[in-house]
């Protein structure tokens, strides 16, 4: 069947003929991305609802199938988990899986969706059940506006993803009385699958050594036009993905992605463990605190370097986590930069930072 293309509110009901069997569709997207998304040529994989572009920010993009029944499911599991289904407000990029899935839920509940802009200036009072998927850069500028938290309070569920909460943040929001659910999940899972470390009914997690492996019915179809993709990452109904995590007291713990870890000098250095550690100290990149990143070095091989829009030092960096990081994870250099890179999904874009790093001066060198 020939793929569609659809943005905005005309999402609604094209999911909707897509859940229906009336052919897959696809988000309008960043030009960059569309490319994976192989408008023009048929898709042939079974119940094909929607195809999603992935970010590409740490690999060349591409896209996802996903069928109704992987949808279906996952929009179920994600009401019974939360309480029942409610209206959903998208306030995310539908260009990716988190925004179209907050539409897909709605959808398949029969509930209402509400469309807001990106800093929830417009974002609804409600008196019936509703949730809103939000990124943690979003969460953080919310809790700076007192009468944008007392509506936030009003949501049944917060699901916050994109990337790791800082608990700083996750205190903060439910000392306001936001009812945060921290998600984990991919684009290759209809999203989050994972509440609180828990996953959802019907969603398995298992370990490969560090490796997470998901495990369920929302898994997808495959790569679009990328057999050889898809047979690296799925299997039956195992999702392999790129990340890190460990089971504490049973909950999953995600503790970064594979390609965190790099060798610095013959040591082994956990930049996600690091820059945790740099957010627990500075408040996390939001709060002006370094970005951590790993440059090509001659004598080391790769190095720990930082970038930060507030005007700490290097040496007040390493007093500060020095002690915590180690000889070869405390940053080798540390740069001011004008302003922080994200994702549209508020993920901090180190392919970004990375790029002006090698275009830049030298900054504070020890």
């Amino acid at each position: 069947m020939q793929l569609r293309q659809l943005a905005g509110a005309a999402l609604v009901n094209g999911i909707a003929e897509a859940l229906a069997g009336d052919g897959p569709l696809a988000p309008v997207c960043d030009p960059r991305l569309e490319p994976a998304l192989g408008l023009g040529q048929p898709v042939t994989e079974p119940d094909a609802a929607l195809v999603v572009p992935t970010s590409g920010t740490t690999s060349t993009p591409k896209a996802v199938v996903l069928s109704a029944s992987a949808i279906r499911f996952a929009a179920e599991a994600t009401h019974a988990r939360l309480g029942g289904p409610g209206d959903w407000v998208c306030a995310l990029p539908t260009q990716h899986v988190a925004g179209l899935m907050t539409i897909a839920r709605a959808v398949v509940a029969g509930t209402q969706v509400h469309f807001v802009r990106p800093d929830l200036a417009d974002l609804p009072h409600v008196n019936v059940r509703s949730y809103v998927s939000l990124v943690a850069a979003q969460l953080h500028q919310a809790l700076n506006a007192p009468e944008l938290v007392a509506r936030l309070a009003g949501y049944q569920a917060i699901l916050l993803g994109g990337s790791a909460a800082n608990p700083e943040l996750l205190d903060r929001a439910r000392t306001a009385g936001l009812r945060v659910v921290t998600t984990y999940g991919a684009s290759e899972t209809c999203g989050g699958c994972v509440y609180d470390g828990l996953p959802l009914d019907g969603v398995g997690v298992e370990l490969d050594d560090e490796r997470i492996l998901l495990r369920g019915p929302m898994a997808f179809s495959g790569y679009r036009l990328r057999p050889d993709l898809t047979a690296q990452v799925l299997h039956g109904e195992v999702v392999t993905t790129a990340d890190r995590g460990r089971i504490v007291d049973g909950h999953l713990e995600v503790l970064g992605r594979l390609d965190d870890v790099i060798i610095s000098g013959g040591e082994k250095v956990d930049l996600a463990w690091a820059q945790r550690a740099c957010d627990a100290a500075f408040g996390g990149p939001d709060a002006g605190g370094p970005v951590l990143l790993a440059v090509p070095d001659p004598r080391w091989g790769q190095r720990v370097v930082a970038v930060a829009t507030s005007a700490i030092t290097l040496e007040e960096l390493r007093e500060r986590v020095g002690d915590v990081l180690g000889r070869a994870a405390v940053p080798k250099e540390l740069r001011q930069v004008p302003s922080m890179a994200y994702t549209s999904l508020g993920k901090i874009d180190r392919a970004a930072l990375l790029r002006v790093w090698q275009e830049g001066v030298h900054g504070d060198v020890g």
